[in-house]
């Protein structure tokens, strides 16, 4: 039989673990929302999920040695209203984006627009205002 004090105690250590992940889901700290780079490639996954979109492309570096680069997208809601579908972007399909690159110099970033390509042609900005408001937010909370 548990005690009544473990209920309560158990209860508070759930709610701390889950509490940590979800504060530190709208941190931007790894990309350089201060900078915009170009991306072309062609469209391995689009991964229309919760509670972020994500683009798998093949992009060829300066050697033409093709590297895996994902890049982060807003939220289904904010895609959906801006006319994004899951078929928006499809295997194979070649595009031209811009994103703020990882800081880190890996491959990869978020997505601020897509320039160019993409299966059904949209060419709006996958949610972008919404996020800068939201990383607005987060450095004002984190000075």
């Amino acid at each position: 039989m548990l005690s009544k004090s473990f209920v309560p105690g158990a209860a508070l250590a759930i709610a701390a673990a889950i509490a940590v992940p979800a504060s530190a889901h709208h941190s931007y700290a790894m990309f350089a929302v201060d900078k915009n780079i170009a991306v072309e490639g062609t469209v391995k996954q689009f991964m229309w999920t919760n509670p972020h979109s994500w683009i798998r492309l093949e992009v060829a570096d300066a050697n033409g040695k093709q590297q895996e680069w994902n890049v982060e997208m807003g939220s289904l809601t904010i895609l959906v209203n801006l006319g994004w579908t899951p078929k928006t972007l499809q295997p194979g399909d070649k595009i031209k984006m811009t994103i703020h690159p990882m800081k880190s110099g890996l491959p990869g970033g978020d997505f601020v627009t897509l320039d160019s390509g993409g299966h059904n042609k949209i060419t709006n900005d996958g949610g972008t205002q919404f996020r800068e408001k939201q990383r607005a937010a987060h450095r004002a909370a984190n000075s």
